[in-house]
């Protein structure tokens, strides 16, 4: 793989460090390191998933966990190995540790799991700080670069290649470092292909990695690897400079993930050499997958990706001040250091009593509306007078383009398909065993459609659910399309937490149809009114996108 340097004075780099070399690797580690996260935990169907999706986007390598030291990774890689996960593009890697300090490489458990896992890239990890050895492990260190040693020759022995992530490098490289030194040289003479050094604490800093790497470098006869955990808030910055320095592999997970203050997020790495350092990685066509890639992991693992993430985060490419909006109007890579697509995300314009007139003629562009002036100005001093009472539709597209067309006035009265009359709901209180609230709840709704007072009923696990039923019970199949509708998210803020059960409330409401996601606001004292105006959004926008888009 070739590489394109820039010159010293556009990156702003060291010219007496090497260029990136060719071959340069990401290696991902989402399906170990990632899980460690608290809250996330993946089933073998998961986990198969996401190295499904981490091979489009075309990573070199992704390490599908550990086999023999626990049943759901032992299973992902006998699943895998009998067919049911085909990399296209990264080769699939065990990880495990060193032989036992009592036992022979040969006769090792664990390193005859990593056997039997049928990869033919091994990621073997072991001790290479002095006091881990001395105090975790409880061994004479010449034993300890046995272990290394040893196990090393053996997989390879077999015909495996074999990784080495040297545990706490940058650690017991700052406290002992002969003997940091002395780890990765065994490594590396036992016939590792590559050794990575990991920040395993996450507390190493830019200017002392750039120094130790750009030294083993030159001082290894094997590739130089990176494994960076963010706690320092570092991570992504000391693997851009390890490469620099010319380490040639970089460990990482998607958004970030791993324990503590999780890995260096290996898309954010991904983008910064391939758009910023023009180290061609992955295709153009797979680049532009990444954002769509980066929610489904982060779904899968039941988190979200960070709205703020760097290129794939929700807001990544958001604008809110309305000088912004304005010079976008002109130019649109004004104020974007990429071009969003590049990555599979998108511009967004937000409309906020920050806002300028810009704002929302842009952000109308983006529903396919022409707004003029006066309108943008009325739309604008709506906002502002809304946002003094506690509205937000920075995150509600939907809602906006509702309120949008409603004062530009594209949207009439007599357009709307419903209007709310009233509603009562009772929520049933606890039985003694259960807490008060635990009970279902019921909602009695009155709408009025096309003139015609129509009234419902419905049961729910609590008040939001209990509405929802009870409208589609009174509209009874007027707009087929309201089937496909549910619920995804709901959201509470409390606006004025010194005014107790006083406290002016907003709600966001996520909906979609199964292939697209809407957001809707609502805002009031009362949460169940507040969720109500919510809600009644997202099923005027369900109802009336079918027209809108035709």
């Amino acid at each position: 793989m070739s590489t394109t340097s820039t010159s010293p004075t556009a990156s702003g780099r060291d010219a007496s460090l090497p260029a990136p070399r060719p071959g340069l690797d990401l290696y991902d580690t989402t399906l170990r390191d990632g899980t460690q996260r608290e809250g996330v935990s993946l089933s073998v169907d998961d986990k198969l998933r996401v190295a499904r999706r981490m091979d489009e986007l075309g990573v070199a390598y992704i390490e599908g966990g550990w086999p023999g030291a626990n049943p759901k990774d032992t299973e992902f890689f006998a699943r895998a190995a009998d067919g049911q996960l085909q990399l296209a593009n990264a080769e699939l890697t065990a990880f495990g540790m060193t032989r036992g300090a009592r036992t022979r490489a040969e006769d090792d458990p664990l390193l005859q799991s990593l056997v039997d896992a049928r990869t033919e890239v091994i990621c073997l990890v072991g001790k290479s700080w002095g006091y881990h050895v001395d105090e975790a492990l409880g061994v004479p260190r010449e034993t300890n670069l046995a272990m290394v040693r040893e196990s090393i020759e053996y997989l390879t022995g077999l015909g495996k290649r074999v990784f080495f992530d040297a545990e706490h490098f940058f650690d017991g490289f700052a406290r002992d470092g002969a003997y940091a030194r002395e780890v990765v040289l065994t490594a590396a003479e036992a016939g590792a292909e590559c050794v990575v050094l990991c920040d395993t604490n996450g507390g190493a800093m830019p200017w002392d990695v750039t120094e130790i790497v750009h030294g083993l470098v030159g001082e290894l006869s094997c590739d130089v690897g990176l494994h960076f955990h963010d706690d320092g808030g570092c991570a992504v910055a000391n693997s851009l400079l390890g490469v620099e320095a010319g380490a040639i592999h970089v460990q990482g997970t998607a958004n970030g993930l791993g324990e503590r203050c999780g890995n260096a997020n290996i898309f954010t790495i991904l983008a910064d050499l391939q758009l910023k350092r023009q180290v061609p990685l992955v295709s153009g066509a797979q680049l532009e997958r990444m954002t769509e890639i980066s929610h489904t992991i982060a779904e899968l693992c039941n988190q979200t990706t960070p709205s703020i993430s760097p290129y794939v985060g929700h807001t990544a490419f958001s604008h809110k001040a309305g000088l912004h909006a304005s010079a976008l109007a002109k130019a649109p890579d004004m104020y974007n250091h990429i071009a969003p697509d590049e990555v599979g995300n998108r511009q967004r314009l937000v409309v906020s009593e920050l806002a300028g007139r810009s704002n929302v003629v842009l952000k109308g562009k983006e529903f396919g509306l022409e707004v003029d002036d006066d309108q943008a100005r009325a739309v604008l001093a709506e906002v502002k007078r809304r946002s003094a009472e506690g509205w937000s539709y920075e995150a509600a597209d939907a809602s906006f383009e509702l309120l949008l067309r409603r004062v530009a006035g594209l949207l009439s009265s007599a357009e709307e398909p419903f209007r709310s009359l009233h509603y009562r709901v009772n929520v049933s209180g606890g039985d003694g065993e259960a807490l008060p609230g635990d009970g279902p709840a019921e909602a009695i709704l009155a709408v009025e459609v096309g003139g015609e007072r129509k009234l419902g009923a419905g049961e729910g696990n609590g008040p939001v659910d209990a509405l929802d039923h009870a409208f589609r019970n009174a509209v009874n199949g007027t707009w087929p399309q309201l089937d496909r509708i549910s619920l995804s998210d709901f959201k509470v803020r409390i606006l004025e937490a010194t005014a107790g059960t006083d406290a002016t409330t907003r709600v966001l409401v996520s909906s979609t149809d199964g292939t697209e996601v809407w957001d809707t606001v609502g805002v009031h004292p009362n949460i169940v009114e507040a969720s109500w105006l919510a809600l009644s959004d997202a099923y005027t926008h369900a109802i009336l996108r079918v027209d809108w888009k035709a």
